[in-house]
């Protein structure tokens, strides 16, 4: 197709000026010596470096976040189930480790308490009835536990034994409606009966309001209940009212025993009364040392009175050996025996003391018999 006339001439012109700027393009030099032309062509193909960089880098994102993540979320799934399984592995240690510190809370009461026969016992149940506060315990007949028996732990007193069976026991807690125990004021010793009322506060009865009870006091069993053995913690007061319609007064006890947390009790198979020490657990070293017989052994030893008696007290009688001679009568009529025999006797006579220096030998004592 040929160009019309009338557009040759700007084509050409058009052209020539291309041309013009080419080569001056290619003459002029920008700064560091970089030539325009190349700086023309750098900035007309880097927009196409950049939609490539785009490209790549969109794709390189999509796999990391679509493709590569499949295999993250797997990974990150396994992880979640092992800190799930590490979790519950670290309660059920936990667990254990507190049933660890009871067991030998309670093996140390047990041992400082030597002197009273108690039964360990496992709590494994719970009364199904919400009104009646009773457990379920692993004793029973076949381990010597009775009805009517006293319960407790190394905090207080619990309850006592309700029925028995073969293998297993129920106990009836202070806080059930028909649980009762004898019971006292630690300071000033007026008694009177504690029941429970199926709520987690007890309630001690039958005490004078001319006597006078403060928040805070310890309340120990009497034993006139011919269940527990006297002076048994059984609670504190935590709150004291007057009754106006009664000469009675209104007294909540705490007990001293956590009973909405039983996990392991004490069965007192007797009632013979002992000195409760609740933080028995924590110095078992003293308790032992007073309880065990050798300390007193040591001030009555006989062994020392033999060492003061030693057997050098007998070397005095051989010194006397040189005397011998005047043991024999019959000698000191003669006067010549002392200046011819009798000296050279004696100078033999003190090499015989040397031998008595040894005093091993049982036998010296004999030989002044042996002239």
């Amino acid at each position: 197709m040929s160009i019309p006339s009338r557009h040759r001439s700007l084509t050409l012109f058009a052209a020539a000026i291309a041309a013009q700027v080419l080569l001056l393009a290619v003459q002029i030099r920008r700064g560091q010596q970089v030539r325009l032309i190349r700086v023309w062509a750098i900035e007309s193909v880097s927009p196409l470096g950049r939609g490539a960089a785009w490209s790549v880098d969109g794709v390189r994102g999509l796999w990391n976040n679509y493709v590569g993540l499949r295999h993250m979320r797997e990974e990150n799934d396994q992880l979640r189930g092992e800190v799930g399984e590490l979790r519950m592995r670290n309660s059920q240690l936990e667990s254990r480790a507190a049933e660890a510190d009871r067991l030998a809370g309670l093996l140390g009461f047990r041992d400082v308490h030597s002197e009273v026969q108690t039964l360990a016992a496992r709590v494994i149940g719970a009364s199904p009835d919400p009104s009646s506060h009773m457990v379920f315990i692993s004793r029973g007949s076949r381990d010597g536990v009775k009805r009517d028996m006293g319960v407790i732990t190394p905090e207080g007193v619990v309850g006592k034994i309700f029925a028995v069976y073969p293998d297993t026991s129920q106990v009836l807690l202070l806080t059930d409606k028909e649980s009762g125990v004898g019971a006292l004021l630690a300071a000033s010793r007026s008694q009177g009966p504690v029941r429970g009322s199926g709520d987690p506060l007890l309630g001690l009865e039958y005490i004078s309001s001319d006597v006078k009870v403060e928040q805070g006091e310890k309340i120990l069993t009497s034993g006139q209940d011919r269940i527990f053995p006297k002076d048994l913690p059984v609670g504190t007061v935590v709150q004291v009212q007057p009754d106006r319609r009664s000469p009675f007064q209104k007294i909540s006890v705490k007990p001293a025993a956590r009973l909405d947390g039983l996990e392991e009790v004490l069965v007192l198979l007797t009632r013979q009364e002992f000195t409760f020490r609740k933080d028995a657990d924590k110095a078992p070293v003293p308790v032992a040392s007073v309880t065990s017989p050798k300390p007193a052994a040591f001030p009555t030893a006989p062994k020392p009175v033999a060492s003061v008696t030693p057997s050098k007290p007998t070397a005095p009688p051989p010194p006397v050996k040189p005397g011998t001679p005047p043991a024999n009568p019959p000698v000191p009529p003669k006067p010549a025996a002392p200046v011819t025999s009798p000296k050279p006797a004696a100078s033999e006579a003190p090499s015989k003391p040397a031998e008595p220096e040894t005093p091993q030998g049982p036998g010296t004592p004999g030989t002044p018999d042996n002239p």
